[in-house]
């Protein structure tokens, strides 16, 4: 039994108790192996299919369904905001440094892949922004991936869409970047 007059340990700020603490090691390498391999995969193709597919004729991959073509893309998903390029380099940046801030208290492996296709997704992107014409902070994002009746778009935005899309479920199943799980969905699961 524990003495009355001993102070009860203090909750950490962010609502866990001392049992959700984070165990384990920090994500942040994992968070970066996936982020440049994103990276990279995306860079590589936006090269190879600007050398190779510019100015030709689309590919067929799946019939009329999918097929390979050059877009160079200065507005968001489906054309969107194409008058917004500079507001979309300046949201790829502030993603960037957003995912950087959570890197710092990253136990989570799922949550470390997820940010890691988030940012890589997000520095092909700007890459395109920042050095592809006209001109830093107006350079048009190399799109390529066809698909019938949606929208024309690259390997960074699957990675954008995928991190995404694995943020959502984390949050759904409560789970938190530093590997803690929200109280509610522990009370549920009780239930």
């Amino acid at each position: 039994m524990a003495d009355p007059a001993e102070p009860a340990e203090a909750a950490p700020a962010n609502g866990a108790t001392a049992a959700e603490k984070p165990k384990g090691p920090r994500r942040i390498g994992v968070l970066l192996v996936i982020a440049v391999l994103a990276f990279l995969i995306d860079l590589g193709s936006k090269l190879l299919v600007v050398a190779r597919l510019e100015n030709h004729a689309a590919i067929k991959v799946v019939g009329e369904v999918v097929t390979f073509q050059v877009i160079r893309n200065s507005g968001a998903a489906f054309g969107m905001g194409q008058a917004l390029t500079v507001v979309f380099t300046m949201i790829a940046a502030a993603v960037i440094v957003v995912i950087w801030r959570i890197a710092r208290r990253l136990y989570s492996l799922p949550w470390a892949i997820a940010l890691g296709l988030l940012l890589g997704g997000a520095l092909g992107n700007l890459t395109d922004r920042l050095f592809r014409t006209p001109g830093v902070f107006r350079g048009h994002v190399v799109d390529f991936i066809s698909v019938q009746h949606f929208a024309v778009f690259n390997l960074a935005d699957s990675a954008i869409v995928c991190g995404g899309i694995l943020v959502v479920l984390l949050s759904f199943r409560g789970s938190n970047p530093d590997g803690t799980v929200h109280q509610q969905a522990e009370k549920d699961e009780k239930e």
